[in-house]
Order: structure tokens, then C-alpha cells, then sequence
């Protein structure tokens, strides 16, 4: 009777132990394989993230570069323009100079000047491509490139006069800055509000898409570190709920094995 009682009672409880011990043992690696694979892929998303902050940074950088290039040669210039009054121009005279002008110290070349009357205020000035071209030569409406060869010189200066020659007494629109340059207008500005703000925005397109990559990355890196807090959090719920249900499992073996039959 005691035979019959005991015994099955051990024979049941040893492969009990056992597979217990396996299915830890099969627990504990499969946790280290997991660990080892999220660390190799905490590695390279590490590495990647790293270069994709590199290059944001990098991005800005050549951006502000930008940015200050443009700065100088295109805002500054259309911020100090004061070639803002637009008035109407009348073609009256084209004259070729007969003293030359000097240009870049290597050459001299012939100088076209044009004379306009101002329909406002009745008043002659002479007529400028440009605002530069005002600065480079104060009488001059067209002088051609540095050459050696005076022939060539003169016979393109001729050819921009007979073209204006046959817009004489032609009304057109001018700009003009009576404060610095009453004797002066131009016939176009070179620096306007719309090519300084199409120069600028390549420069900050790519400021902003420089400080929207990092941005991203470092949204990205914060919500894997919340990620990986949530887990851990889950992980160790687990733990202890698996090592209570083992401990009561014990109580109730232990239990099943002093009561009597």
C-alpha cells in the first residue's frame, strides 16, 4: 500500500523537475539571443543615426556659407540701392565719346553715351543699363568688353547706336536716384526684390533641411529610449509574475506530496 502510494508520486516529480529546468534553460538562451540581436542592432542604428546627424550638420554649414556669400553680393547690394523711382524716359540723343575710357588698366575702349528727358520733372540725364554700370563709367550707356583690336571695338559700339538711333523720340520707363545720382538713370535694376529672395532660397532650403534631418534623428532617438523603457518595464512584469506562478506551483507539489492518501 505504501509502495503503491509513494512511488508514483516520485516517478511523476522527477521529469516534473526536469523539464522545468530545460524550459529555463531554453528561456535563459533564448533571452541571450535576443539580447545579442538587439545589441547588434542598437549598434548600427547608432552608426547610422551618427551619420545622419553628420550630415545635417554638414547641410547647415554649407548653407550658412551660403547664406553669408549671398549676403554680401546680392542683399547688400539690393538693400543699399536707392534706385527705387520709376519714372518715364524719352530717347533723345546716342553720341560716341571721342576720348576713350580706360577699362581694367589693360585697354582702352569707346565710350556710347545716351541722353533722355525726364517727362516729369523736364529734365535731361543720362541713360545706364544699369546701377553698376554707373559706378564703372558715369557718362558712358554701353562700353564693350577689354579687346586689342580697336576695329572691332568701334564697329560694336557703332552698332548698339544705330539700334538706339531708330528709338529716337520713343517713350520708355527708367529708374532714378535724385538723392545720390540726379544726372543719372538706368534703364534696369540689376538687384530687385525677386532675384534676392530667389537667391536666397536654395541657401535656406537647405538650412532647413539640415535642421529637419537632425531633428528627426534626435524625435527618433527619443522615442526608441521610451521604447526601450517600456519593455524593460514589460519585461521585468513578466519576470515577476513567471516567478510567482513558480513559487505557488512549489506550495502546491510540496502540498500534493505530505497530504495523505
Amino acid at each position: 500500500m505504501f509502495l503503491n502510494t509513494a512511488s508514483p508520486r516520485r516517478s511523476f516529480s522527477v521529469p516534473i523537475n526536469i523539464n522545468l529546468q530545460g524550459a529555463r534553460r531554453r528561456q535563459t538562451r533564448g533571452a541571450d539571443g535576443r539580447g545579442g540581436q538587439r545589441a547588434r542592432t542598437l549598434l548600427v542604428s547608432s552608426v547610422g543615426e551618427d551619420r545622419a546627424i553628420l550630415l545635417g550638420f554638414t547641410m547647415m554649414a554649407f548653407s550658412v556659407l551660403m547664406l553669408f556669400v549671398v549676403g554680401i553680393t546680392t542683399v547688400k547690394p539690393y538693400v543699399n540701392s536707392n534706385w527705387m523711382e520709376e519714372a518715364s524716359c524719352v530717347l533723345l540723343q546716342t553720341d560716341i565719346l571721342e576720348e576713350w575710357v580706360d577699362c581694367r588698366a589693360v585697354s582702352s575702349v569707346p565710350c556710347l553715351r545716351v541722353t533722355v528727358n525726364l517727362t516729369a520733372s523736364n529734365q535731361r540725364a543720362f541713360l545706364h543699363f544699369d546701377e553698376e554700370s554707373v559706378l564703372l563709367a558715369p557718362e558712358c550707356f554701353y562700353i564693350p568688353k577689354c579687346q586689342m583690336d580697336r576695329t572691332e571695338l568701334q564697329d560694336e559700339v557703332l552698332k548698339v547706336k544705330n539700334n538706339l538711333d531708330t528709338h529716337l523720340g520713343s517713350t520708355s520707363s527708367c529708374f532714378a536716384d535724385f538723392a545720390r545720382h540726379p544726372g543719372d538713370v538706368i534703364l534696369s535694376r540689376k538687384y530687385t526684390l525677386r532675384k534676392t529672395l530667389f537667391a536666397l532660397l536654395w541657401p535656406g532650403m537647405m538650412l532647413g533641411g539640415g535642421a529637419l534631418l537632425v531633428g528627426l534623428v534626435k524625435l527618433t532617438q527619443c522615442l526608441a529610449h521610451l521604447s526601450s523603457e517600456i519593455c524593460n518595464e514589460t519585461a521585468g512584469c513578466r519576470l515577476t509574475s513567471k516567478y510567482t506562478q513558480d513559487k505557488l506551483y512549489k506550495l502546491m507539489r510540496r502540498s500534493s506530496v505530505q497530504s495523505p492518501t
